[in-house]
C-alpha cells in the first residue's frame, strides 16, 4: 500500500482516515494514496488564504523571485515530475516531459507578470474638472482565488493557475483533478518548500467534485478559475453570478486543408495533434477539412502517418500514444466510432481496442456533420475527415460549431489566409500551424462553450487583479 500523500492547509500537512486511490490508467497499478478533503478542509484552507490576504501582500521583487525559483527548481527535477505524469495520468513519457518544460516556461513568465504588472495614469486634466488632479490606476489582488484544474496537463495547468495568482499576489486554494491529484501536490511542496513561498499563499485540498462546490461558493473566494468540461464550467458561473469566473472548457478543433499547401506537411502534423496524450487535450484536432483535389493523397498520407504511431505502455520511450484516462472513456469514444460507421463514416486506420486497452489512433472518413464525432469533443485519439470544394464552404463547416477555442488552415495563399483570421469564429486562428499549437505566453482561450476567458500568465494575472482609481488634489499639478 502507498504512502498517502497530504493534503497543503496553510502550514499543515493533512490526511485523513479516507483514503482516494490513484491508479494508472495504463495497467491499473496504484500509484499512490490522497486523502479524502471535505467541506471542512476546505474551510480551513480559504481561512489559510484569507489570513495571508489580510496579513500583508508580498512585494513584487519577492513574488518574482519565488516564481524564478521554482522554473529552476521544476527544471532540476523534469525527469521526477515527468515521470509522475507518466504514471498517473498514461501521458507517454517522451510527451510528459514537454509538459514540464512548457510548465518551467509558464513559471518563468509569470515571474515576468510579477515584475511588470502595472496599471496606467489618467489624464485628469484633459477635462476642466481634472484641473489641479492626478489620476493613476493601480491593479490590486482580487483575493482569494479557487484554482480547480483537470487531469490532462497535471503540471502545466496547474501552474498556469498558480504562477499568475502568485504574481498578482492572490493566495490560492487548488482543487486538481481527482484522477491526478500527485503532481499538483508535488508543485506545491516544491513552491513552498523549496521556493519561498509563504505557507496559506498555496492551500491543496484533494475533495470530491461535489465537495468542491463549497470552495466554488465559499463567500471569501473572490474569483474562481476551472478548466474542463462546459457542463461544469457553466454550472460553476451560474452558482456564482457575482463572482468573477474564468472558464477554459471544451473544443473540436478544425483544420481546414487548401490544395495550394504543403498538404504532406500538414498531415503529419495532424496525426500528432490529434493523438498526442490520446487525444485528451481542448485544442486536440478533430475535425479536418480538406480539399476535394487533393483528398485521396491527403487520406492515404494520414492513414500512413497514423498507422506508424507507437501504441502502448506509457513508460517506453518509444509510445506515442497510450490509454485514455479511464476505461469508461475508452468505450465512449468507441461507441462513437461505431455510431459514425453505423451512419456512412469509414475507418481508414484504426478503431479497435488492443489486449493492453489502448484505442488504436483513428481516421474517420466521410464523416458528416451530424455525426457526434463532429458536433461534441471527441477527447480521444480521433479525426473526421469531410471534403469540400469551396474554401468558403470549409470555413462555414468549421463555424459549425458550439466551440470556439482554436482553428487552423493550410494555405500557400496570403488572401485566403487572411480570409480566413477573419472569418473563423474562434479565440485563436493558426495558419500553416496546427490548432492544437499553443505557447504558453499567448492569450489563449475561446468562445460560446469554450470559454469566457483568456489565458496565459500576463493574461490571467490582469483578470485576477481589480482596477482602483486613485484621484490626487494638488495645487502644485496643472
Amino acid at each position: 500500500m502507498a504512502e498517502m500523500t497530504p493534503m497543503r492547509i496553510g502550514a499543515d500537512r493533512v490526511t485523513t482516515t479516507e483514503s482516494s486511490i490513484v491508479t494508472s490508467p495504463y495497467d491499473g497499478a496504484e500509484v499512490g494514496r490522497v486523502p479524502v478533503g471535505t467541506a471542512a478542509h476546505i474551510d480551513a484552507a480559504v481561512a489559510a488564504a484569507v489570513a495571508r490576504r489580510d496579513g500583508g501582500a508580498l512585494p513584487a521583487w519577492k513574488r518574482a523571485e519565488i516564481l524564478d525559483a521554482a522554473a529552476v527548481r521544476l527544471a532540476a527535477r523534469s525527469e521526477e515530475f515527468a515521470r509522475r505524469i507518466a504514471a498517473e495520468a498514461a501521458k507517454p513519457i517522451k510527451t510528459a516531459r514537454g509538459e514540464v518544460m512548457r510548465a518551467v516556461d509558464t513559471f518563468r513568465f509569470s515571474a515576468a507578470v510579477a515584475r511588470t504588472l502595472t496599471g496606467e495614469t489618467i489624464p485628469l486634466d484633459a477635462s476642466s474638472a481634472g484641473e489641479h488632479k492626478l489620476g493613476f490606476v493601480m491593479r490590486v489582488p482580487i483575493g482569494v482565488v479557487a484554482a480547480i484544474s483537470p487531469f490532462n496537463f497535471p503540471v502545466n495547468l496547474v501552474a498556469h493557475k498558480i504562477g499568475p495568482a502568485i504574481a498578482a499576489g492572490c493566495p490560492v486554494v487548488l482543487k486538481p483533478a481527482s484522477s491526478t491529484p500527485l503532481s499538483a501536490l508535488a508543485l506545491a511542496g516544491m513552491l513552498l518548500e523549496e521556493c519561498g513561498l509563504p505557507d496559506g499563499w498555496l492551500n491543496v485540498v484533494t475533495c470530491k467534485g461535489s465537495t468542491a462546490n463549497h470552495l466554488v461558493e465559499h463567500p471569501d473566494v473572490a474569483m474562481v478559475t476551472f478548466t474542463g468540461s462546459p457542463p461544469v464550467g457553466w454550472g460553476i458561473r451560474q452558482k456564482v453570478p457575482h463572482k468573477r469566473v474564468g472558464l477554459e472548457l471544451g473544443n473540436n478543433a478544425p483544420v481546414i486543408i487548401e490544395p495550394s499547401a504543403d498538404w504532406e506537411l500538414a498531415a503529419d502534423k495532424i496525426a500528432v495533434a490529434a493523438t498526442s496524450f490520446a487525444g485528451q487535450s481542448c485544442i486536440s484536432v478533430q475535425r479536418v477539412y480538406v480539399h476535394r483535389s487533393i483528398a485521396d493523397g491527403f487520406v492515404d498520407r494520414l492513414t500512413t502517418a497514423f498507422a506508424g504511431l507507437v501504441v502502448g505502455d506509457p513508460f517506453d520511450e518509444s509510445t506515442d500514444v497510450s490509454s485514455l484516462i479511464d476505461g469508461d472513456e475508452t468505450t465512449r469514444v468507441v461507441d462513437c466510432i461505431a455510431d459514425a460507421v453505423r451512419d456512412g463514416a469509414r475507418v481508414s486506420v484504426g478503431g479497435t481496442v488492443g489486449s493492453d486497452g489502448v484505442l488504436a489512433p483513428t481516421v474517420l472518413v466521410d464523416v458528416t456533420p451530424d455525426m457526434e464525432v463532429c458536433r461534441t469533443e471527441i477527447f480521444g485519439p480521433v479525426v473526421g475527415v469531410q471534403f469540400y470544394d469551396d474554401v468558403a464552404e470549409a470555413m462555414k463547416l468549421a463555424n459549425d460549431s458550439r466551440y470556439g477555442l482554436q482553428a487552423g488552415i493550410f494555405t500557400a495563399d496570403l488572401d485566403t489566409a487572411m480570409l480566413a483570421a477573419r472569418t473563423l469564429d474562434f479565440g485563436g486562428v493558426t495558419v500553416n500551424e496546427v490548432p492544437t499549437w499553443r505557447a504558453d505566453q499567448m492569450p489563449y482561450g475561446g468562445l460560446r462553450d469554450s470559454g469566457n476567458t483568456r489565458e496565459g500568465p500576463a493574461y490571467a494575472a490582469r483578470e485576477m487583479t481589480e482596477e482602483r482609481l486613485v484621484i490626487i488634489h494638488s495645487m502644485s499639478l496643472p
